[in-house]
């Protein structure tokens, strides 16, 4: 094996259920005393693997082989092609840059990202992997988020594409993270009797739910999370809680998007969304809707509705929105997907990797307040979109509105109309609110709304003094 040649078959190497080929390749190097380097001498390898901003090569970088390939690597572990094919999800990948042309018969691979291959990627539990392989070493495994707990040892398996050094999150201390997954596979099954992916439904719920994660941190009365995330992050997060606030997310709201799965399939619910909306007699949905008074206490938290009522432009109003269409028989606005379980594009979750990201700039921006992101808070940004995406929520709602009996078109014109224009209203106050704390000058801000300076600043004052009565 001098020089980084390997003898072919001369150490066996288990490859593990859903295994990057890459995490596989890493593994076979290790049981040889080889780097990877030196084992993936054995392919001509036709690009780079992408790398982190440190440098580093990204966990969830996938490699594609060709026929070639494919042979090599199961000689060099010691398995068949079918049990790699089967363990494997990117095994049997064709890649026409290496599979066809006078090249092909030769060993050839390519780098990947895994998303763009089989699906999202998490760290496997090191503890599993030394179980049943005999290699306590770091794997790499497809795992949709939903089988992110490893029930045997009480871990939260994180995403593999994020620049952070861990591989787990500690579950032991906050069970019923692991409850809420045994919970899901009945869900699953619920979904697919109602005629959906369990996958949409769930990506529906995720992003619900983090949604309502983005805007806990001005919920006086949330206490289940903020305890979550301090076991999970070894007992105390407020040494680095914006950072434990993005790693730890998925973990600590996992029981809480499980329930909201459930709760969004049951016809009752749907009944519910049905009777907010006025049924035949159409109106704006009310903040007191029993729909989300509803789906407040099956999270545990009674006092939510009225606030997810009122969050207009998130993907909870969204999946209303296509209940009521369907029921009544309309068609999408236009570009939107009747679907009620398609999330659009803006109301998709960040990824942990997209978070750390952006702190990671925000930290080494020169000075504060240099850039709207590092001088405005997160939850106040996700206010705003919010805002604006609720009042065109709103808006679309309207198309083919001007119809039928007067009096119920004029009811729809008018109270979309209404809640659209306070949405916009608490979107201005908003963001100047953001921007004078950054250090914008007032007349400025003032100018650009087109509001008088004294009225803009009476506004911003009553905000903060917490005036009865004002909307938003």
């Amino acid at each position: 094996m001098g020089g980084g040649v390997v003898a072919a078959g001369a150490l066996g190497t288990v490859p593990l259920a859903g295994e990057l080929t890459s995490s596989l390749i890493s593994r076979i190097a290790d049981r040889y005393g080889l780097t990877a380097a030196g084992v993936l001498r054995q392919w001509t390898c036709r690009n780079s693997p992408a790398r982190l901003d440190g440098g580093g090569v990204r966990a969830d970088a996938e490699i594609v082989l060709n026929e070639a390939g494919r042979r090599v690597l199961a000689e060099l572990c010691g398995a068949g092609p079918t049990v790699l094919a089967r363990a494997l999800p990117a095994f049997t990948v064709d890649d026409p840059k290496i599979s066809k042309g006078r090249e092909a018969g030769l060993a050839q691979a390519r780098w990947r990202s895994a998303g763009a291959v089989a699906g999202e990627a998490a760290f496997a539990c090191r503890l599993c992997t030394a179980r049943r392989t005999g290699q306590a070493v770091r794997a790499v495994r497809y795992l949709p988020r939903w089988e992110r707990v490893c029930v045997r040892h009480g871990r939260w398996l994180l995403d593999a594409d994020a620049d952070q050094p861990l591989e787990h999150l500690d579950l032991r201390g906050v069970p019923e993270v692991a409850a809420a997954q045994r919970r899901w596979s009945r869900v699953a099954r619920r979904a697919g009797r109602a005629g959906a992916e369990g996958a949409e439904v769930f990506a529906l719920a995720h992003a619900v739910v983090a949604r309502w994660w983005d805007e806990a941190l001005h919920w006086e009365r949330e206490e289940i999370w903020p305890q979550r995330l301090h076991q999970v992050a070894g007992g105390n997060a407020g040494t680095d809680l914006e950072r434990w606030r993005i790693v730890g997310r998925d973990a600590v709201v996992f029981p809480e998007v499980v329930a909201v799965a459930d709760a969004l399939l049951d016809p009752a619910m749907a009944e519910l969304v049905w009777t907010d909306s006025g049924a035949g007699r159409p109106r704006p949905l009310p903040a007191d809707g029993a729909f989300c008074r509803r789906l407040g206490e099956r999270v545990g938290r009674a006092w939510l509705g009225p606030l997810s009522a009122v969050d207009y432009g998130g993907p909870l109003i969204a999946w209303m929105g296509a209940v009521i269409r369907r029921r009544r028989g309309e068609g999408g606005p236009p570009g939107y997907d009747n679907n009620p379980w398609w999330v659009r594009q803006e109301h998709q979750p960040a990824t942990m990797a997209a978070q750390l990201r952006v702190l990671g700039k925000e930290r080494t921006s020169p000075g504060s307040g240099t850039t709207w992101r590092a001088a405005v808070p997160a939850e106040q940004r996700a206010l705003i979109t919010g805002l604006v995406n609720g009042a065109q929520e709103q808006l679309t709602q309207l198309r083919g509105a001007q119809q039928g009996k007067a009096v119920d078109a004029a009811r729809q014109l008018l109270g979309s109309l209404g809640h659209a224009a306070t949405l916009i209203d608490q979107a201005v106050r908003e963001t100047a609110a953001g921007a004078l704390q950054a250090g914008v000058a007032l007349e400025d801000l003032a100018q650009w709304a087109r509001l008088p300076a004294d009225v803009l600043a009476k506004a911003l004052a009553d905000d903060r003094n917490g005036r009865p009565g004002d909307e938003g």
